[in-house]
């Protein structure tokens, strides 16, 4: 009995403990490691819901840029810190999703070493053309495609990456041939996709949209649940038949795994907060963006079921992992 006893009062002290650890949190800076280069659509997405969080727990959350490896070095640096709210990192579906599959190994495990907090915001892709290719609808572009198997070619961020996955997913779901073109980024894609190097680019609307707003490139479908209203004209994949594509990417906010329940209920409930405001929802829609607040578990599932979809994605087309 006494020793039942002292174990539910170290229990209860713990928990105790655990509570006092969320009342104080945070009570100094907050890192969010974003494991891409500055300026970029995750960075931006990032910064913009960083300073929220910062006004709404009162202490500062700074931005720490780590790139490489497609978001693998930041992200296995993530796993790797104390779990204990103050450091943070972006879970991103190209890093914990496509990544994954495509490496042979990675020095994280994007279930295992992280706890989601929450998504933040959903990203449409896009699918691009140069504006001289005899084609403007999807059903063209197909038609085109399999009439020269070798003639057209698409550009990506680089092998593996999310971009490339895209390609290979749309030229298995419709049955085309087109030469992969590998860049260190999509800016550069992108460059040679308006001097007609390559054809065909899969990318997302933050980065393209300028550009399709300067009719430099020529969007034919966008990956989200409804037409967005800064392309009315332009329809989504599952309009065009190609239902498998339709998922606009998530960019969402993780800890390092073990990292205390109850600091996460408070982060996430700041997410939320953030997301609700006017200013932010408008910062982010502004970058071509969807504000998106999940609760914890709800993103957990969605990272497992990316996974499995990506894993399914690599097989089919038979990708040879790095």
């Amino acid at each position: 009995m006494k020793t039942n006893l002292i174990i539910a009062a170290a229990m209860l002290t713990g928990g105790l403990t655990l509570s006092a650890q969320a009342a104080d949190y945070p009570d100094k800076t907050v890192r969010i490691i974003v494991p891409y280069a500055p300026g970029g659509t995750t960075d931006v997405i990032a910064r913009i819901v960083g300073a929220k969080l910062g006004i709404i727990l009162k202490q500062p959350f700074i931005i720490e840029n780590r790139p490489g490896a497609g978001g693998g070095i930041g992200s296995a640096y993530a796993a790797k810190q104390p779990a204990d709210g103050y450091t943070l990192v972006m879970l991103v579906e190209s890093s914990h999703a496509v990544n994954p599959q495509v490496y042979a190994k990675t020095a994280y495990d994007p279930i295992k070493d992280f706890a989601p907090i929450s998504n933040l915001a959903d990203v449409p892709n896009v699918l691009v053309v140069n504006p001289s290719m005899p084609a403007a609808s999807v059903p063209a572009l197909v038609k085109e495609l399999k009439a020269n198997p070798q003639k057209y070619s698409f550009g990506s961020s680089g092998n593996g990456g999310l971009s490339h996955m895209n390609g290979e997913l749309f030229m298995t779901t419709t049955g085309t041939t087109m030469l992969h073109v590998p860049y260190k980024g999509l800016g550069p894609a992108l460059n040679d996709l308006m001097a007609g190097q390559v054809q065909v680019v899969f990318d997302n609307i933050p980065s393209s949209a300028g550009l399709i707003k300067a009719g430099k490139i020529r969007p034919l479908a966008v990956a989200a649940k409804q037409r967005l209203p800064i392309l009315p004209n332009v329809p989504t994949y599952a309009e065009v038949g190609l239902a498998p594509m339709n998922n606009p990417s998530w960019f969402g906010l993780g800890a390092p795994a073990e990292t205390p329940p109850a600091v996460l209920d408070k982060l996430n409930n700041a997410v939320r907060e953030a997301l609700a405001s006017p200013e932010v929802a408008s910062a982010i829609e502004n970058q071509g963006a969807v504000p998106n607040y999940t609760p914890r578990n709800e993103f957990a599932d969605l990272i497992k079921s990316a996974n499995v979809h990506w894993k399914k994605v690599v097989t089919d087309i038979k990708f040879e992992k790095m």
